[in-house]
């Protein structure tokens, strides 16, 4: 069960989410909400009960040492409220791990938390590991389940079919039970997944200010987003076989029909991902 704090009346406020694990390549749609938790000075709200959801030999809890003494962490998912968002609607931020067990009932229990607070429009977020270059703009796709979604953000009706996270279950929760959803995904240079992608967050975190319609303090996001750039850049310089390799993903993507940044192929690298995924489902990307 969701543990509470109170609550502020919100104004229209949206819900934006993002799990670490499965669902989130090079940790850049995580790292999306702790940017907007930051910037935003959102305040932690609720938490759901570990036990309910979590197998701690998957995710297991942390200890630290706070003031002179040992403290155990649980791996959980966290509700926090941003009501300081420079624009005329507030923000629920849903910050967390994907849940190890009972999915349809974790959907179920965030959804109501969700009308509880008077959401009216859910964002879930992800990143995928594609065959893209990471020295151009990282593609970011943007889709929909309902009509009345597809027309409001202007995007495109899903059509994926195969094995999916605990994004894609929230968000055909949401949908079944009419609240408009729009869910945005990263490509991810593959070859780059394995650390944190901060131009990977930097697009998501501009498809969002594009779909709300809103401008989001970037912070240093530019920045790191130029450093990983640089560091991948050396990487690929340093072996003959990569350079090649990314030489040609650049070729791809520059001709004249740029089919690598259509839905259409951001979809098929994206089921190309989770059905390599499927032998492993409790992996990370």
């Amino acid at each position: 069960m969701l543990e509470f704090e109170d609550v502020p009346d919100l104004v229209d406020p949206v819900l934006i989410a993002a799990f670490e694990g499965w669902n989130d390549a090079g940790e850049a749609a995580s790292a999306l909400v702790r940017h907007l938790s930051e910037v935003w000075d959102a305040e932690l709200v609720a938490a759901f009960d570990p036990e309910d959801y979590y197998d701690f030999q998957v995710n297991r809890p942390r200890v630290a040492v706070e003031e002179g003494r040992r403290v155990l962490s649980w791996p959980t998912t966290r509700i926090l409220v941003a009501t300081e968002t420079g624009f005329d609607r507030d923000v629920v931020l849903v910050q967390g791990i994907e849940p190890s067990m009972r999915w349809r009932a974790f959907s179920v229990e965030l959804l109501e938390l969700a009308q509880q607070l008077g959401v009216s429009t859910i964002v879930t977020i992800g990143a995928l590991l594609a065959d893209v270059p990471h020295t151009r703009p990282i593609p970011v796709t943007a889709t929909a389940e309902d009509d009345t979604a597809i027309h409001r953000f202007d995007v495109e009706a899903s059509r994926y079919e195969g094995p999916t996270g605990i994004v894609g279950v929230l968000s055909a929760t949401a949908s079944d039970a009419g609240v408009p959803t729009v869910s945005a995904w990263a490509a991810v240079p593959h070859y780059a997944g394995g650390s944190p992608s901060p131009k990977a967050t930097l697009s998501l975190l501009r498809r969002v200010e594009s779909l709300l319609a809103v401008t989001i303090d970037h912070g240093d996001l530019e920045e790191s987003a130029r450093a990983w750039e640089r560091g991948v850049d050396e990487l690929a310089q340093s072996d003959e076989e990569v350079a090649e390799y990314v030489q040609s993903l650049e070729e791809a993507q520059d001709t004249a029909q740029l089919p690598e940044a259509t839905g259409d192929a951001i979809a098929r690298e994206f089921e190309r991902y989770l059905r390599g995924r499927d032998d492993d489902p409790g992996g990370r990307p």
